[in-house]
């Protein structure tokens, strides 16, 4: 899978771009879907990542691109799931999770890219 950040609010997965977050579970890609997340905006400042939203837990890593500027919130919850499951939560700025993203392993990665803050 090639995963380039374009910038932003943008970025490009095998030559097709995406102007919202996404998600990517067992090489498929899927909208990020936060719905669930939002009722937590007021304790983070921001819609954070949390346990409320469907999390592709089939892995052994998880890479969470956290934004451009690193600004998505992750809930110590998910973190807590993420530890119990024996998930590696990889949380780095979106245009590394991108680099990070094209070079692994589909098999056993998977990802939730947030394209802005």
């Amino acid at each position: 899978m090639n995963a380039r950040f374009i910038g932003f609010g943008a970025l490009e997965i095998d030559g097709k771009r995406f102007s919202e977050d996404v998600v990517v579970r067992n090489g498929s890609i899927e909208p990020r879907r936060k719905d669930a997340s939002r009722a937590l905006k007021g304790n983070y400042g921001h819609t954070p990542l949390s346990e409320h939203e469907p999390i592709p837990w089939q892995c052994a890593t998880l890479i969470v691109g956290i934004g451009a500027n690193g600004r998505l919130p992750i809930t110590d919850t998910l973190r807590s799931m993420a530890a119990e499951r024996g998930v590696e939560i990889v949380a780095v700025p979106t245009e590394k999770a991108c680099q990070l993203l094209s070079s692994a392993d589909l098999t056993t990665t998977n990802a939730i890219l947030h394209l802005t803050c």
